[in-house]
This record gives structure tokens, sequence and C-alpha cells, in this order.
């Protein structure tokens, strides 16, 4: 089914169409909107709970909607996830439950770490969660079973790395000769961790998409799931850009994992060395992707939001390289870019 684009209207314009298909006098409060081009809104009626309307940028097929696909597969394991109250594909619009407005990354600000720790805890718990009942519920029905993180996927977010970051946001001046000695070291990173065995995985899991809602954390922003190594959403948890953990909190959340996934089965602890390998190797592409994403943030859509996150990412990143000799070659070439690297 072909669902045509919305008139040339405004997200707003098209949430007063919403409200008024539905015979609903509300208030609407634009919600600050995430790095892609959907828009939010909170809707306040008057003698309902308030809602959220997730607007799109063109109209859908609800049927063929990833975010829909991707929450029949969540809510059937089960993690918790907004609700979907209503759609109208021709409006691109989506309803969905009202989660409120503390993130996991708002919530440790004002936390104790006993509640840090605990909450910390049901993010890890979540993801082992993902792993083991989505290997369990597998079928092509589902699209993120059909999409992985491959080859040509980690390839193209390293090389969006170096435009968008090195040469965009850095504003390096890099020969042909030097971008190609950056993907002869990309190269063996790509291949390792593209022949990983794959797990779902959420591919966006850090602070500022876990939302806590009545003392329980709730994933959103899920849409683009897909397959990857089992060390991917931990490090976008644990090597999150938008907050701080102390080392000593990553050794205890990682081994807590490693004791989840023991206990079903799926790992043994006598890997723990070779998995924390795995996942600095993991969080050193996933630290440079993001750079490529602030990069673009800032340059190309003139969005400066992400530019205070740059400094955290870029600390990850010198880590890794520092850790293990094999980076060094890595870190001689981005550091003359990356002073921070030096």
């Amino acid at each position: 089914m072909s669902i045509p684009a919305p008139p040339p209207t405004d997200a707003n314009e098209r949430v007063q169409r919403y409200l008024d298909t539905r015979g609903l006098t509300a208030r609407a409060l634009a919600l600050t909107s995430d790095a892609s081009d959907r828009r939010y809104y909170r809707i306040f009626t008057t003698d309902e709970k308030p809602f959220v309307l997730a607007v799109h940028a063109t109209g859908f097929d609800y049927s063929k909607l990833p975010f829909v696909n991707v929450a029949d597969l969540l809510t059937s394991m089960p993690v918790p996830i907004p609700r979907i109250i209503d759609h109208v594909e021709e409006l691109g619009i989506l309803a969905l439950e009202d989660l409120g407005d503390v993130t996991l990354q708002a919530h440790l600000g004002v936390s104790s770490p006993t509640q840090h720790a605990a909450l910390y805890r049901q993010a890890v718990g979540l993801i082992a969660t993902l792993q083991r009942r989505g290997a369990e519920l597998a079928s092509p029905t589902y699209l993120p079973y059909g999409i992985a993180f491959d080859i040509e996927k980690f390839t193209w977010e390293l090389d969006f790395f170096v435009k968008h970051f090195v040469e965009g946001y850095r504003g390096a001046q890099l020969s042909d000769g030097d971008r190609e000695a950056l993907r002869e070291e990309f190269r063996p990173i790509i291949h390792e961790l593209a022949g990983e065995t794959r797990v779902l995985c959420h591919r966006d899991y850090h602070s500022r998409n876990l939302m806590l809602h009545e003392g329980l954390l709730y994933v959103i922003d899920f849409q683009d799931a897909r397959m990857g190594p089992d060390t991917y959403d931990l490090v976008s948890l644990l090597r999150d850009s938008y907050v701080d953990l102390p080392e000593v909190v990553v050794d205890e959340l990682i081994a807590f994992f490693l004791a989840v996934k023991s206990a079903a089965g799926s790992i043994s602890l006598a890997d723990e060395a070779a998995f924390r390998e795995r996942f600095d190797l993991m969080a050193l592409q996933r630290n440079l992707k993001a750079l490529g994403t602030f990069g673009y943030q800032a340059g190309a859509r003139q969005n400066p939001v992400y530019i205070q996150y740059i400094p955290r990412t870029i600390r990850y990143v010198r880590q890794n390289l520092t850790k293990y000799d094999r980076f060094d070659r890595l870190r001689e070439l981005l550091a003359p870019h990356i002073s921070e690297l030096r």
C-alpha cells in the first residue's frame, strides 16, 4: 500500500489536523527533538492522560513502519517500551504513551550512588534480555533479523567519521594517500567486528534513549535495531558520549553482564579478558562513528547541540588507542588532525 506524503504543511499544522480529526480540544507542547527528522509533541487534553505525537517527515504505511515492526518484537520479549496508541498514516503521525521527561541521563544528576547502580544494572539486564529473547524469537517477520552490522555498514560509518569529523568539523585536508592509509588501519577493525557472532542489537542504547517511568526503565528510539556483536549495546551504554561513568563502575557492569550471560549459558566467565578486548575494539569503532555524527550535526545540519559531547568521546577514543599497541599507527595518522590524541 502506497501512502502519499502529507500536504506541504509544517509539523504544527499536521498536529492540529490530527487533533481535529480525533475531535480533541487539546494543547500541544513541542518537545526537544533527537538527531532524526522526526518531531515530538506532548498533547494535553482535559479528560485524559497526556500522550505524545511522533510526527514523521512524510506519510507512512503503518504496516511497514520499522518502529511498529520492532515494537511488536520487543513487546513479545517483553522489554518495556512506550505503547502505540493511535496513528494517522497520511499525516505521518504516531500517537505514543507518554513516558515523561526523565531520561537515564537526566536522572543520574539527582540520584544517589545506590539508585545509580540499580538503574544501570537494570539497563544491563535489558541488554541481556534483548540478546537472549532476540535469539529465541528470531524470525524473518521482524526487520532486525534481515539487517546487520556487516563489513559494508562498519566501513560506511568509519568513512563517515573521516568525512564529517576529520575533514568536515576539524577541517583537515587529506590526500588520497591519507584516506587510504586510514582505511588500511580501519580494515582489520571492521573485519574483526563484522566477523563476530551476531545478536539482536538496539543500535543506539544509551542514557538518552532510556526513560525512567514509574520506577522502571523504558527503551525508546529502537526502530533501527539490527544484528551485531554482543558488545555493541553494552558499549553504547558504558562508553556513552552523554555520561561520565567511573572506570570502576564500567568494570563492575561488564562483570555483571558476563555473570548474567554465564547464568544463561551463553558465555563463559573464563572469557572475561577476551570479552574486554572485544568490548574495547567495539568502543573504538562506535566512538569514532559518534564523532562523525556530531561533526555532521554541527556542520551539515548546523546543529551545535552535540559539540559539547565531543571532548568526552575523543577521550574514550584516546583511551583505547593508547591501551593497545596495535593502534599505534592509527593514532599516528589521526593525531595531526585531532590534537587531543597526541
